[in-house]
């Protein structure tokens, strides 16, 4: 079943090889942007990401943060804590890095089609709590609302190392921009999945406190019950993985840069799906809930290594962004609080213009349209009218693989984003021609979508510092900054 839903990912996002790619070059004129592609790089990783073990990194079981300081800005405190690949945390079982790609596109479908059927529901004006279940599906006992597979996010692909408790613990979490829930496995587990921490023990901490029922955030919950006047919840997830448990307020801690009491948390003591190791989630979307939200973070950021990549880098609170950062506008959705859509205008490849219509990716009175950017989502997906445009853009480089086995390096085609006033950000060609085994096929890391909402993926935003301002309703991006 996942190597025919692989399968057919492949074809949509034309991962089929059906030129060469030096007669493509030939076709490139003078006045062609480009940019390199280190062929031997993105390969080396390809094949090192496949052995490598991170119990051989000891730096993991240090926080490595600096100590605490404030925003002249804002006045606000500015927390930092490390940020990592989901392969630099969890070693894969696959071999063959043709197969690890055919798993993370299987992810990134699930997850794609969960952020769709998310709008949907809330453009339709439905409740998770209105929905019924399946037959087939698992239902929780402590709940009386269905788990429901398919309307929410899926498992993530990048983790930060936060504190929770007091005494803290260190443990892996999950970062999340397409959600808001925050959550962690806890003692006693009726049923938990493997993670790379010993599991969260509530009788150990001192600032542990469960959440009332009548309490606003209980009812800020999508799904929630009551027991004993303790509130529930329940978080299900587009791959099948849920959480249940018990909602509480527990402490937060950032490594050396400080810590949140109160946090608003799941401690989850039913959990299931593939979270690599993770002991929860922590929600960074725009609800009411996230750890952004609770917090009052006036700004965030990550910058999001290569996922081929054994480094790590941060994820700041209140730090503002960078001076050489380009700008483009934050919005939000009346339908969907929950994500951080961005005022993309259009694209360039080669240095020219890509033709689209005007206001396509802006978003309607009706809630539809419009472009996110998602940590969790991979490959980039884009209306299909604006994925057409930007596919027949003149160079037959796109919607295909090529062979670049025989190749040390190569340049190609820059790829732009454009967001209004002049401002573009380049991609970097390792940010749009992905290799797909371990023996030099490379393909172009976009994809149609029939939705009306576009997605900008993690691949386009590796090796940026993507900083989110809350306070200025700005996103900006800034290279090299990892």
């Amino acid at each position: 079943m996942a190597a025919a839903s692989s399968n057919h990912f492949l074809l949509s996002f034309s991962l089929f090889l059906s030129f060469l790619f030096t007669s493509t070059l030939a076709r490139l004129s003078p006045q062609t942007t480009t940019t390199t592609l280190d062929v031997s790089s993105s390969l080396s990783q390809a094949q090192h990401i496949l052995s490598f073990d991170p119990q051989s990194l000891k730096a993991f079981a240090q926080t490595q943060t600096q100590p605490l300081f404030f925003n002249s800005s804002t006045s606000a405190a500015v927390f930092s804590v490390p940020l990592h690949s989901r392969g630099s945390v969890h070693k894969t079982h696959h071999t063959d890095y043709k197969a690890l790609v055919a798993s993370r596109l299987d992810r990134d479908s699930a997850r794609v089609d969960s952020l769709s059927t998310k709008l949907l529901l809330a453009l339709n004006g439905v409740k998770k709590s209105q929905l019924r279940p399946l037959p087939t599906q698992i239902q929780a006992e402590a709940l009386s609302t269905p788990i429901i597979s398919g309307t929410s996010q899926g498992s993530g692909e990048y983790f930060s190392r936060v504190g929770v408790g007091n005494p803290a613990k260190q443990y892996y979490m999950v970062l999340d921009t397409g959600s808001d829930i925050n959550w962690i496995q806890c003692e006693p587990c009726n049923e938990c999945y493997q993670q790379s921490d010993p599991i969260f023990n509530p009788s150990g901490s001192s600032t542990y406190s469960p959440v009332t029922c009548e309490s606003k955030q209980c009812s800020s919950l999508e799904v929630s019950a009551c027991r004993s006047g303790k509130c529930l919840y329940q978080v299900s997830y587009g791959d099948g993985s849920y959480t249940v448990g018990d909602f509480v307020t527990e402490t937060v801690s950032f490594g050396n840069s400080g810590n949140m009491n109160g946090v608003a948390l799941g401690c989850g003591h039913d959990n299931e799906g593939l979270f690599v190791g993770a002991a929860g989630l922590l929600g960074l979307g725009g609800g009411p809930l996230s750890l952004t939200s609770q917090i009052k973070a006036t700004s965030f950021s990550y910058c999001l290594v290569d996922r081929d990549s054994t480094g790590s880098s941060t994820l700041d609170f209140n730090s503002g962004l960078p001076a050489d950062s380009v700008i483009a506008p934050l919005m939000k959705s009346r339908k969907v609080n929950t994500f951080y859509y961005i005022g993309l205008t259009g694209f360039s490849v080669g240095g020219q213009a890509v033709n689209i219509s005007p206001g396509l990716f802006e978003i309607n009175e009706a809630g539809e349209g419009g472009v996110i950017i998602d940590c969790g989502t991979a490959i980039t997906r884009l209306q299909t009218q604006a994925y057409n445009a930007l596919r027949d853009a003149g160079v037959a480089l796109f919607d295909t693989c090529y062979d670049l086995s025989s190749k040390s390096s190569v340049k190609v085609p820059t790829v732009a984003f454009h967001f209004g006033e002049g401002k573009s950000l380049d991609l970097p060609a390792k940010n749009y021609l992905i290799p797909v085994d371990s023996s030099g096929t490379f393909c172009f890391a976009f994809a149609p979508t029939s939705s009306s909402m576009s997605i900008i993926g993690n691949v386009q935003q590796q090796g940026t510092r993507v900083s989110f301002d809350l306070a200025n309703n700005r996103v900006g991006f800034s290279s090299r900054k990892c």
